[in-house]
C-alpha cells in the first residue's frame, strides 16, 4: 500500500466513521434482526478480547459461547505458558521498587555517587554501568557550568569515534558470547561511551542478539536506567495484549489502570508503576471493587502521583502543633494539606463528578487520608501510615461523622464510598460505555448498578450481568465502537497472526497515534468514546501503521502474508490467494477472502470498491508484480485500514 492509497482511503475512513457514529444513535430506534451465532461469537471476541486471532472464532463456536465466556471470567483456570515464556526476559517485571532503583539507579543516586556520597556497587557489571552513568553526569555538570555553548564535534572527530566504536565492536564480537559484557566493562570509560554512542546499527544488533536479558538491560541502562524500566513495562503490555490466553483479564486490567490512572513519568512513579499494575490492578481486575479501591489507595504509585504522600494535617504533630496548643491562625488553615487524592477519589474513582459531594467533603477526605504515605527507599519504598502526619479530631464526610481513629478513618471512608449507589452507577456506566456503547442504555446501567450493590461490588458478577443482557447483544451496537489505538494495533497483529519479537515499534506507533502507554498526564485516563479518536491525524497514523505492518516496516514485528495461509486464515489454495493483480481474477477472490477473514465479511460496498480500485491503480499494480506475496500483503494492509476493521 502506497502513500497514494492512503490518500484515497482517508476520506472513506472519515465518512464511514461519521456515518457509523450517526447510525449508532439512529439504530437504537430501528428494529434489527437478531445476531447470528457467528456474529455473536465475533461480537464477544471483539468486545471481550483485544481482537480474534486466526481460529479463535471457530474455537468459540466449538466450545460454546457461554462456556467460553465463563472461562474468560475465571482466568486462573486458563494456562498461559506461551505468554510467560515471552515475558521471561523482562526482569524488571518481577522486581520491587527498591530493587528496581538499585539495579537501574535514579538521578539522585547517580549524583550521590558522583559526589562520593554513595559507594558504587560491588558487582563488576553493575560497577561498570555506574561508572559510565557517573562519568556522563560529571560531563553534563561541566557543560552546565560552562559560559560558552559546547563546540560542535568536527566531522573528522565523529569519523574517528565511529572507527573506534567499530573496532571495539569487532573485538567484542570475536570473543565468546559469555565473555563479552565483562570485557566491555573492563574497557576505559571513554571507550564504553564511544561504543554506546557511535556503534553501527548492524553491529549493535549483533551484540544485543547474543547478550543475555540482564546484559541487554545493562547495555540500555548505560544510556538511561529508568528508560529500561519504562520500556520493559510498555513492551510487556503489548505482549500481554497480543499473546495472553486470559484475554478478558488483560482487557479489564487495561480498563482499571485507565480508571485509576497514574502518569509513569512523574519522577519516582517510573519505579512504582510496574508493581502498581502487577500487584494492585491485575490481581483485583475481576475481584471485589472495595479490594481494588483499597489496594489503589495504599499504592505508592497513586500516593506519589496525586501527592498524598506529602499531605500533612494542619493540626498534626508533623505540622508543629503540640497537644493542648491552639490551632494555627485562620489565614492558612490547610498548610501542608494536599487535596488531590481526596478530590480524585470521589470524582474519578468512586462517586463521579455528579456524585453529590461538595468542596467541603473534598477537604474533609483529604484530612482523613493525611498520614497515608510512602516509606523511604532504604526501608522498602512501600506504603506506611505515619500517625504524626495525621490530622487529629473527627471529620464529616457526606454528612457522616468519621470519629478520630488514625488509619482506620481512611478505611471507613473507602467502605462508605464503595457502598454508595452513586459509585455503583458511576462504575456501571463506565463499564457499559467501554463494552457496549458510548451512550449505554439506562436500563442496562441500572441493572449493573443493582448487581454492584447487591454483591458488595463483585466486579465479575457486574460484568456477567452486562454480558448476558439483551443490550450487550443488540444488533444496534454490533460493530459500533471505534477501537482505541491500543485496541487497533493489537487487533491488527492478532488478526494477521503476526509474530512479535520486538514490541518497541508497536509502542512507538501508539505514541504517534496519541496513546503513549502509561503516559496519560491527567488522572482522567484515556477516553474510550469514539469521538476522542475520530480525527484525520489519528486515522492517518492508523493507515500508516497498516502500511508499515504489512510492508515489513516494523523491525522485529514479522508479518508474513503466506503464513496466514498455513494458519488456515484464507480457506483457499495459496496459488489462488496470491495471483498477481490483473491476471485471471485471482486478486478479486483474494480480496473477498481477506475481507471475510479479517472483518467477518461485514464490509460495506464503498469499502470493498475502494480496496479493489486501489489494487487496479497502475502505480500500485506494477509494484505488486515484483513479489508474488505482495498482492496478498497489500490486500491485507488495505483491509486493516478499512473503516470496518477500526470498529469493534
Amino acid at each position: 500500500m502506497s502513500r497514494r492509497t492512503i490518500v484515497l482511503l482517508l476520506p472513506l475512513l472519515l465518512v464511514s466513521f461519521s456515518c457509523a457514529h450517526a447510525a449508532d444513535k439512529k439504530t437504537k430506534i430501528a428494529k434489527l434482526p437478531e445476531l447470528s451465532d457467528h456474529d455473536r461469537a465475533l461480537h464477544a471476541l471483539e468486545r471481550l478480547t483485544f481482537g480474534p486471532r486466526p481460529g479463535d472464532l471457530e474455537k468459540v463456536l466449538s466450545v460454546g459461547l457461554s462456556q467460553w465466556i465463563d472461562q474468560q471470567l475465571s482466568p486462573a483456570s486458563i494456562p498461559n505458558g506461551g505468554l510467560d515464556g515471552k515475558l521471561a526476559g523482562y526482569r524488571t517485571l518481577r522486581m520491587q521498587p527498591r530493587e528496581l532503583a538499585q539495579t537501574f539507579p535514579t538521578g539522585q543516586m547517580i549524583r550521590e555517587a558522583a559526589e562520593k556520597k554513595r559507594p558504587l556497587p560491588s558487582d563488576p557489571i553493575q560497577y561498570g554501568m555506574w561508572e559510565v552513568l557517573v562519568d556522563k553526569y560529571n560531563d553534563q555538570q561541566k557543560a552546565n557550568a560552562a559560559v560558552a555553548q559546547p563546540t560542535p564535534t568536527p566531522d573528522d572527530t565523529t569519523k574517528a569515534n565511529q572507527d573506534t566504536a567499530r573496532h571495539i565492536a569487532d573485538m567484542l564480537l570475536s570473543l565468546p558470547k559469555a565473555n563479552r559484557m565483562m570485557a566491555l566493562m573492563k574497557l576505559p570509560i571513554s571507550d564504553r561511551r564511544t561504543l554506546l554512542q557511535y556503534v553501527p546499527g548492524e553491529m549493535r544488533d549483533k551484540l544485543l542478539a547474543d547478550f543475555s536479558p540482564a546484559e541487554r538491560e545493562t547495555w540500555f541502562a548505560m544510556n538511561g536506567p529508568t528508560g529500561v524500566v519504562v520500556s520493559e513495562l510498555q513492551q510487556a503490555k503489548i505482549l500481554r495484549a497480543i499473546y495472553s490466553e486470559r484475554q478478558f483479564e488483560e482487557v479489564m486490567t487495561d480498563f482499571w489502570f485507565n480508571h485509576f490512572n497514574v502518569f509513569i513519568y512523574k519522577d519516582q512513579d517510573q519505579y512504582f508503576v510496574t508493581v502498581y499494575e502487577r500487584d494492585v490492578i491485575r490481581p483485583n481486575a475481576l475481584g471485589k471493587f472495595r479490594d481494588l479501591l483499597g489496594a489503589v489507595a495504599k499504592s505508592p504509585a497513586m500516593l506519589f502521583y496525586l501527592d498524598n504522600w506529602l499531605s500533612i494535617g494542619p493540626n498534626s504533630p508533623a505540622a508543629g502543633v503540640k497537644p493542648g496548643q491552639p490551632p494555627p491562625a485562620p489565614g492558612n488553615p490547610n498548610k501542608g494539606l494536599n487535596e488531590n487524592y481526596g478530590r480524585e477519589l470521589m470524582e474519578l474513582h468512586t462517586l463521579g463528578v455528579d456524585g453529590g459531594y461538595t468542596q467541603a467533603d473534598v477537604t474533609q477526605v483529604a484530612r482523613v487520608f493525611t498520614g497515608w504515605t510512602i516509606q523511604p527507599m532504604d526501608q522498602g519504598w512501600g506504603f506506611v501510615f505515619d500517625p504524626k502526619r495525621h490530622e487529629p479530631g473527627p471529620k464529616t464526610v457526606l454528612g457522616k461523622t468519621i470519629p478520630e481513629n488514625g488509619m482506620n478513618e481512611g478505611l471507613q471512608v473507602l467502605d462508605m464510598l464503595s457502598k454508595s449507589p452513586a459509585t455503583a452507577k458511576f462504575i456501571a456506566t463506565k463499564l457499559a460505555r467501554r463494552f457496549v456503547s458510548d451512550d449505554p442504555p439506562p436500563q442496562l446501567v441500572q441493572a449493573m448498578a443493582s448487581e454492584f450493590l447487591s454483591t458488595d461490588g463483585d466486579i465479575k458478577e457486574v460484568l456477567r450481568t452486562m454480558i448476558f443482557s439483551d443490550q450487550f447483544w443488540a444488533p444496534a451496537v454490533y460493530r459500533k465502537k471505534v477501537k482505541t489505538p491500543l485496541e487497533f494495533v493489537t487487533s491488527a497483529v492478532r488478526a494477521t497472526g503476526t509474530q512479535v519479537q520486538n514490541p518497541m515499534p508497536i509502542v512507538q506507533s501508539l505514541k504517534k497515534m496519541g496513546m503513549p502507554l502509561y503516559q496519560m498526564v491527567p488522572p482522567t485516563g484515556y477516553s474510550t468514546k469514539s469521538d476522542a479518536w475520530m480525527n484525520s491525524d489519528a486515522l492517518l497514523e492508523r493507515l500508516n501503521f497498516s502500511v508499515s505492518l504489512t510492508n515489513g516496516g516494523l523491525g522485529g514485528v514479522n508479518f508474513d502474508p503466506l503464513r496466514l495461509l498455513a494458519l488456515g486464515l484464507l480457506a483457499r489454495s495459496p496459488k489462488e490467494a496470491i495471483v498477481p493483480v490483473n491476471t485471471s481474477g485471482g486478486t478479486d477472490a483474494a480480496v473477498s477472502l481477506v475481507e471475510a477473514a479479517l472483518i467477518g465479511g461485514d464490509v460495506s460496498k464503498n469499502t470493498d470498491k475502494a480496496i479493489r480500485k486501489s489494487l487496479d491503480d497502475p502505480a500500485i499494480g506494477s509494484h505488486l508484480l515484483d513479489d508474488p506475496a505482495k498482492p496478498l500483503a497489500t490486500i491485507i494492509g488495505l483491509t486493516l485500514g478499512a473503516p470496518e476493521f477500526q470498529m469493534r
